[in-house]
C-alpha cells in the first residue's frame, strides 16, 4: 500500500507523547458515551445557547433554558467540559472550539446524524459482522441481506439520516462531475446504482439532448420515479431493474458513458470486478466509464482519511458485510482485472473530496 502525503508522513511514525496516547485511548473506551453527550448537547440547544452568549451561561440558567433539570445540566456540562467542546470560567460555561465545529459544521452534523440513526445500535453487532462476513448489526432494522433491499422500508428518521448523508457527500461534486462526463457530449449515460436520481436529474438538466438510464433494484427505481416525477427532463429519465449482484445478469449496450458514482463501495473486490466486466462488455472502443469514489488515501486532509476509514466500519456491520470506502490502489487493480484501463484519474472534487476514475476499453 502506497500512500501519499499526509497521509503518508502522519501515519508513519508515532504522532503522540505518552500522557496523550493514554487520553486517546480512555477517550476510544468512552467513545459511546462522549458521543451521546455530544449529541445532546446540540440536541437540546445548549451549545447553541453558548455559541450565542459570548459572556458565557451558569449551570442555573442553562438547565432552565434547556428545560432539563438541574442534575441533568450538571452531568452533561461536566462531561463535556473534559471531552473539551466547553470551556468554564467563573462559573460560566463557554462554547470551544471544538463544540463550535460540533454545532456548525454540516459534515459533522451529517455523520453525527448518520451515526445515531444508521449504525449506533447496529455497531454493536459488528464482532458478528466481521466474523460472519454479514451485515449483523442490519437485524436491528430487518431481515435483510443487506440495506439497499430495505432502504424503502427503513424507519423514517433512519431513512432521512441515511439519505441525508449520502447526498451530502454526492451532491458536492456534481457540479464539476457533470463537466467532466459532458465534455465528451454523450446523448444516452446509463447510471449504475442511481438510487433516488439525483445524479440523473442534474444530468437531463446540464444537457437537454442526453438520456439516462438507471440501473438498480427495481425498489429503489419504484423512489425514483416518485422522486422525479415532476421534475423538468423526467421523461429523459428512464428505468432499468436488475440485481447487479447477479453475476449473469449482464449490462444493457448502446451507452455512451456509463456512471457509477458512490457505488462500488458497495461491493466487495471480486464483485466489484464482476460488476466492471459486466459493463465492459457493454462498451465499445468510444464508450467511457465513470467512476467517482471518496478514496481513503487520496484525501487532502488527514481528517477525510479519519472520517472514510470509519465510514468502512458501516458497511461491514449495516449495509453488506463486505465492502468498504476504497483504497485507490484497489480500485484501480480492480479496473485491470476488468479488461478497462484508467485513461484519466480526476482528484480533489468538491468538498468531499471525490476522484473520478475516467476509463474505457483495454
Amino acid at each position: 500500500m502506497k500512500l501519499k502525503s499526509p497521509q503518508k508522513e502522519m501515519y508513519a511514525k508515532e504522532r503522540l507523547t505518552a500522557l496523550q496516547a493514554q487520553r486517546l485511548a480512555q477517550e476510544i473506551a468512552f467513545g459511546p458515551i462522549v458521543f451521546q453527550v455530544s449529541r445532546l448537547m446540540v440536541k437540546f440547544g445548549i451549545l447553541k445557547m453558548l455559541d450565542d452568549r459570548k459572556e458565557g451561561m451558569t449551570m442555573g440558567e442553562i438547565a432552565k433554558a434547556a428545560k432539563i433539570s438541574l442534575y441533568g445540566a450538571k452531568v452533561l456540562l461536566e462531561s463535556s467540559l473534559t471531552i473539551g467542546t466547553i470551556l468554564m470560567r467563573d462559573d460560566r460555561f463557554f462554547i470551544s472550539k471544538a463544540g463550535w465545529f460540533l454545532l456548525n459544521n454540516e459534515s459533522v452534523r451529517v455523520n453525527m446524524d448518520f451515526n445515531h440513526d444508521v449504525n449506533y445500535l447496529g455497531l454493536f453487532n459488528l464482532e458478528e459482522a466481521i466474523l460472519n462476513g454479514k451485515p449483523e448489526g442490519l437485524k436491528v432494522f430487518g431481515n435483510w441481506p443487506t440495506v439497499y433491499e430495505g432502504l424503502s422500508q427503513l424507519p423514517p428518521q433512519v431513512q432521512k439520516s441515511w439519505f441525508g448523508f449520502d447526498h451530502f457527500y454526492s451532491d458536492n461534486s456534481f457540479a464539476k462531475a457533470l463537466e467532466i462526463v459532458f465534455k465528451n457530449h454523450p446523448k444516452t449515460l446509463l447510471d449504475v446504482g442511481g438510487n433516488t436520481g439525483r445524479w440523473a436529474t442534474q444530468c437531463v438538466k446540464h444537457d437537454s439532448s442526453v438520456n439516462v438510464t438507471i440501473m438498480d433494484l427495481p425498489q429503489q427505481l419504484e423512489m425514483m420515479r416518485e422522486q422525479t416525477k415532476d421534475l423538468e427532463g423526467a421523461d429523459r429519465i428512464h428505468g432499468h431493474g436488475c440485481n447487479l449482484l447477479d453475476r449473469t445478469v449482464p449490462f444493457p449496450t448502446g451507452f455512451d458513458a456509463i456512471w457509477m458514482s458512490q457505488f462500488l463501495d458497495c461491493f466487495s473486490e471480486e464483485e466489484v470486478t464482476s460488476i466492471l466486466s459486466r459493463a465492459a462488455k457493454s462498451m465499445n472502443a468510444q464508450s467511457k466509464l465513470y467512476i467517482m469514489e471518496t478514496f481513503w488515501d487520496l484525501q487532502r486532509f488527514e481528517t477525510a482519511s479519519y472520517c472514510l476509514s470509519q465510514i468502512s466500519v458501516y458497511f461491514t456491520a449495516i449495509a453488506n458485510g463486505n465492502s468498504k470506502m476504497y483504497y485507490s490502489g484497489d480500485m484501480a487493480r480492480c479496473v485491470e482485472e476488468a479488461g478497462l484501463k484508467i485513461d484519466v484519474l480526476h482528484e480533489d472534487l468538491g468538498i468531499g473530496g471525490h476522484s473520478i476514475m475516467e476509463c474505457s476499453l483495454k
